[in-house]
């Protein structure tokens, strides 16, 4: 048998969108992508909204996603890490995905050593406080008391309104192209090494771009891109850190 010894991370499909052009196609190639990594992948760390719009009601799953599902359950039982970071559009996932699939649930930035280097790993939201509405916002949705009363509202309602918003979100977006947005990341990463050293690779989604800067000798920073234009994703062997893309 192959021995496993890649480590993979991708973000950003926003699976279930309603601005993808063909949202089972999209689902199809990330699972044809998965497909080709799954015999030599340790663990494989999805930094956050793979999903356009996720909640775990107590007896409710979203509608959709079969075969994303599926392929990561295959996964996991087959021994693959599967970690899920929680991004500004699936920020509800609690004990579903982990019990169903064995996912392991990350709310918040991580720094883990994997194969002999430092990472420190989010969606890249966490560390973004230039606007101070966006940071209400997400301290809103993330407050426990506000999440159990948006449970009781009927998912007819609530998913039909996040899909929306979501959809004249990413409206407004296309409009500029948003490379200059990164910076935010590259100032927090700077200020982060002073105090941290250590850290090898910061690692992002969240931007919908393929980004991979050198901040110091021993430090870079990448943004993974998205499953929407650049179908990319980052693999690490121990040796050599690529931002790559998967052609179907």
């Amino acid at each position: 048998m192959k021995e496993r010894k890649k480590i993979y991370f991708t973000a950003d499909a926003h699976l279930g969108a309603r601005f993808h052009y063909d949202p089972p196609a999209v689902e199809k190639r990330l699972v044809h992508w998965l497909d080709s990594i799954k015999d030599d992948a340790i663990a494989i760390y999805f930094l956050g909204d793979m999903f356009d719009y996720w909640y775990d009601y107590k007896y409710v799953a979203p509608r959709g996603f079969v075969r994303f599902l599926g392929k990561l359950a295959e996964l996991s039982d087959a021994g693959v890490e599967i970690h899920l970071f929680t991004g500004n559009h699936d920020i509800w996932m609690f004990d579903y995905l982990p019990k169903e699939i064995g996912a392991i649930i990350h709310r918040d930035i991580l720094t883990v050593d994997l194969l002999g280097k430092r990472f420190f790993l989010g969606h890249g939201d966490e560390v973004d406080n230039r606007s101070r509405m966006f940071r209400f916002l997400r301290a809103f949705f993330r407050n426990s008391v506000c999440q159990w009363l948006y449970a009781g509202v009927h998912p007819r309602w609530t998913f039909g309104f996040a899909l929306g918003w979501s959809l004249n979100s990413r409206k407004d977006g296309l409009k500029k192209e948003r490379d200059e947005s990164y910076d935010y990341l590259i100032t927090f990463a700077d200020d982060y090494l002073k105090t941290h050293p250590d850290i090898n690779y910061f690692i992002f989604g969240h931007l919908h771009i393929m980004l991979d800067e050198q901040l110091s000798p021993t430090s870079r920073l990448l943004i993974v891109g998205d499953w929407m234009k650049y179908f990319s994703y980052v693999e690490w062997d121990g040796q050599a850190l690529s931002l790559l893309q998967y052609i179907d």
